[in-house]
């Protein structure tokens, strides 16, 4: 990990900043080898989870690397073009631009609920500013993870992507690598310790992390609808999300039908939950374990716990869509980000109380409002802070290449996707020319008269 550290940090330190040619090609390599091996990435992601469904698969990280490759080939002569910027009349003639550089060489800590996607939707961004990269897997996913080096080796030389492989020790190393920019994706715990270690080098960070995401379902919305998009937010990779709705804020006296509604299209997704091959399994024992503990606490404490099947089937890791309605403020599944197929509802008397809750939180991930009304929409999105929002949907903001996804505060710092991807991995180099005669030199030094009435005039412009 280190050799290849050093050999691709000389690199961008020596050479001459890629073309945009040469960064489409690279994009085409990415592109071509991602669809020669979706076939095997598939397989070996449900693999590591035990089982994972094959469309969803395809759908949520094939797709969208793709897309992402698409949009990137696209318009990366615009954003490779520098910008004019204004001159004041003060220091003319001259003239003003700024250059979207390479920042060098960036390191990527990816996640295992979307490893392809998670792995793979930075490096776009990353190529397509003209940068190295090294990425880090998860260890939670060792087939894919093996398998993505391996098809990594086989696409790009050495010196342009690496992927290191290896668990906790190899991924606290590579966090405390002196790279140019480093994006970590995953727990704000983990995160915590990603951001001390690559501050000992100074290194800037990308974190994507994740927190308690509300879904609001206001008086005016159709609540059978807003109840099928929750649950399908909900339920995608059961609950393995991170930007997955974590708890539904209700009517108060539409609790008992909007929990119903939830488990009845469940029901009807997935008819079916240990033998069927488009529900995924939990990732690990010990997920599975914490899930399991945190719907018991619940229900000992005095909530009411609805199935959408036999809730727990442990040899395969699957837990049916669960919806916990009045669960105890104090307890797991209230103070931390779920992370599994498990929603809890809590009622509300009116808007304000609902966003008061969400307020009182630390500013989660992503926030999604069911509404018709453009004043309630403006209310929510005034009042409840978050990375990013859906409105009267879940989950899709995530998909928009056009669009920058990213955290704020223990949810994550900067954002990436398109044109804010490309910028997040460039920096913006400002550039003066100065035309044929500096004014500011012909005015001294010595400092006199004249300096002292240009001093004047201009501090009295404003």
């Amino acid at each position: 990990m280190r050799r290849v550290f050093a050999a691709q940090h000389a690199l961008t330190r020596g050479s001459v900043e890629p073309s945009l040619a040469e960064r489409k090609e690279r994009l085409e390599k990415l592109r071509d080898m991602v669809r020669a091996n979706e076939a095997a990435y598939v397989a070996a992601i449900s693999e590591d989870f035990g089982n994972r469904s094959a469309d969803e698969t395809r759908l949520l990280e094939v797709t969208l690397v793709l897309n992402g490759i698409r949009h990137a080939r696209k318009h990366l002569k615009g954003w490779m073009r520098p910008s004019r910027r204004h001159v004041d009349i003060a220091f003319q003639p001259a003239r003003a631009w700024v250059r979207h550089e390479p920042l060098g060489l960036v390191g990527i800590i990816a996640p295992w609920n979307y490893p392809l996607f998670l792995s793979l939707g930075p490096l776009v961004d990353i190529l397509a500013a003209g940068n190295r990269a090294m990425i880090k897997p998860s260890e939670l996913t060792p087939r894919f993870s093996e398998l993505l080096a391996q098809t990594i080796a086989r696409t790009f030389s050495e010196d342009e992507v690496h992927v290191v492989t290896g668990g906790a020790e190899v991924a606290q190393a590579f966090s405390g690598l002196p790279f140019d920019h480093l994006i970590f994706t995953g727990s704000t715990g983990v995160g915590r310790k990603v951001m001390q270690a690559a501050a000992e080098n100074l290194t800037p960070v990308t974190l994507e992390l994740g927190g308690k995401s509300p879904a609001i379902l206001c008086e005016d919305y159709n609540l059978q609808k807003a109840a099928r998009s929750i649950a399908f937010g909900k339920f995608l990779n059961a609950g393995q999300t991170c930007i997955a709705p974590d708890y539904a804020l209700v009517p108060r006296r539409n609790v008992d039908e909007f929990a119903t509604s939830v488990i009845a299209h469940a029901r009807r997704s997935y008819p079916d939950i240990a033998q069927n091959p488009d529900y995924t399994s939990i990732v690990s024992d010990r997920h599975y374990r914490r899930l399991v503990e945190a719907v018991d606490q619940a229900r000992e404490a005095g909530a009411t716990v609805l199935s959408a099947g036999e809730i727990r089937d442990s040899n395969g890791r699957k837990i049916a869509p669960t919806v916990v309605i009045d669960a105890p403020a104090d307890g797991v599944l209230m103070r931390e980000e779920i992370f599994g197929p498990i929603l809890p509802v809590i009622g509300y008397d009116d808007l304000d109380e609902a966003l008061a809750f969400v307020s009182g939180r630390d500013r989660p991930l992503a926030l999604y409002a069911f509404t018709t009304r453009k004043e309630t929409q403006e209310k929510i999105l005034g009042r409840a802070i978050s990375g990013g929002v859906t409105l009267n949907g879940t989950l899709l903001h995530v998909a928009q290449d056009d669009m920058a996804f990213g955290g704020i505060g223990p949810s994550g710092m900067g954002g990436y996707h398109g044109q804010e991807g490309f910028r997040r991995f460039s920096h913006a180099r400002s550039v003066l020319r100065i035309g044929f005669i500096n004014v500011f030199e012909k005015l001294g030094p010595p400092w006199g008269p004249l300096a002292r009435r240009v001093a004047s005039v201009l501090s009295r412009r404003s």
